[in-house]
């Protein structure tokens, strides 16, 4: 098998990866980025249709390029995709696509190997820049007991109603993703939307009110809620493992459109319908917008914490060294999930990379695009 070396390797070309690859560059760093789509900002494209980000286009750049249209606008998710796209065109970021990783040991005499299926790479630095929340969808183990009529969607394989099947449905997890899908499901079928209640934005983000109360939110998106803060600290699991609260819907919308809302959980099956609240419901489609479980199975190394998330602090994997993490949630704020924090979250990385490298090597700062470098044309 054949096997490159290089200094850094970053895995996942999403916003957080193309971030990173940036921030190397602008410091002539010798890198490459590999990711398991044929293209760039597919992962945002193969969201449901009438997704919208919850913050306007003024912050929702990456460093070094604004993000294209009007400054108080909410792009949707063909937009990001593009915009990703083109960022990674701009700077000529060194892309590998079709390459999906495999494994990710260390090696014996320090540094890292990157297995794919078409070849090996050996670098001493590696970022995991995978999603937010992991690879794997989260589906409850009963699941799979559901009578077999009985059509299941996970959110990320939601597109639009027209994939339901006729008669009611559930959806199950009540975070913006769930809301935001039960509203919409709302409009053609009868909708029961189930799970724990993660409070709201108490105005219209897109309203007159949300152009004067959202630069705040974010604001404490930003640098309130951090791991350095005791709220930040408090909120973090809270994120984590039960989703942020409801952004662009809100209840008294959810009660408009019918929802019928219920706060309890979907607890098992009994004769082939799901368990809600203690009731067994008659339903023809079942959405679990249940968020993604934590998969670093791949990872050959003890880097897991007891809680399932790698063992980091803003990043950092302190018993792996060279080992760096960007784009989980709240890996520094509550902005690391959204495109207004990850650009400080790579930052960040990147200049803990740069520690690792000898100091001549750091004072060769460039602002513009690496050089010609072998791995650069991967």
């Amino acid at each position: 098998m054949d096997t490159t070396h290089i200094e850094t390797l970053v895995i996942g070309a999403g916003q957080a990866g193309l971030a990173v690859g940036h921030h190397l560059q602008r410091h002539d760093r010798e890198f490459v980025i590999l990711d398991a789509a044929t293209r760039i900002g597919d992962q945002w494209r193969r969201q449901w249709d009438t997704l919208r980000l919850y913050t306007p286009t003024k912050y929702d750049g990456l460093p070094g390029m604004p993000f294209p249209g009007k400054a108080w606008s909410f792009p949707g998710k063909d937009a990001v995709g593009d915009y990703l796209e083109q960022y990674a065109a701009q700077f000529a970021l060194p892309i590998q696509l079709d390459t999906r990783v495999e494994a990710l040991d260390p090696r014996p005499d320090g540094g890292y190997i990157v297995s794919t299926l078409g070849g090996r790479f050996t670098c001493d630095n590696v970022v995991v820049a995978t999603g937010t929340f992991g690879r794997s969808p989260r589906v409850p183990s009963f699941a799979s007991a559901l009578d077999p009529a009985i059509l299941q969607l996970h959110s990320s394989e939601y597109r639009r109603p027209g994939q339901l099947r006729d008669g009611p449905v559930l959806v199950v997890g009540a975070s913006h993703s769930g809301t935001d899908i039960a509203l919409e499901v709302a409009q053609s079928h009868p909708t029961t939307l189930a799970g724990r209640d993660c409070g709201q934005i108490p105005f219209r983000i897109e309203g007159p009110l949300g152009r004067v109360l959202l630069p705040a939110v974010i604001f404490a998106w930003r640098h309130v809620l951090t791991r350095r803060t005791p709220i930040g600290r408090k909120v973090m699991p809270e994120i984590r493992f039960h989703g942020g609260p409801m952004i662009r819907v809100k209840r008294s919308d959810l009660a408009a459109c019918g929802v019928e809302r219920i706060t309890g959980r979907v607890t098992g099956v009994e004769d082939g319908r799901p368990l809600v609240d203690g009731d067994a419901r008659d339903v023809a489609t079942v959405v679990w917008a249940t968020g993604f479980r934590q998969t670093f199975d791949w990872i050959h190394m003890p880097i897991v914490a007891e809680d399932g998330w790698p063992a980091e602090m803003r990043g950092v994997a302190e018993k792996a060294p060279g080992l760096f993490f960007c784009g989980l949630a709240f890996q520094f704020a509550f902005s690391s999930m959204v495109l207004p924090g990850v650009g400080r979250d790579a930052g960040f990385v990147v200049d803990q990379i740069l520690d690792r490298t000898a100091p001549a090597k750091r004072a060769g700062h460039s602002a513009g695009p690496a050089g010609d470098h072998p791995a650069r044309a991967a």
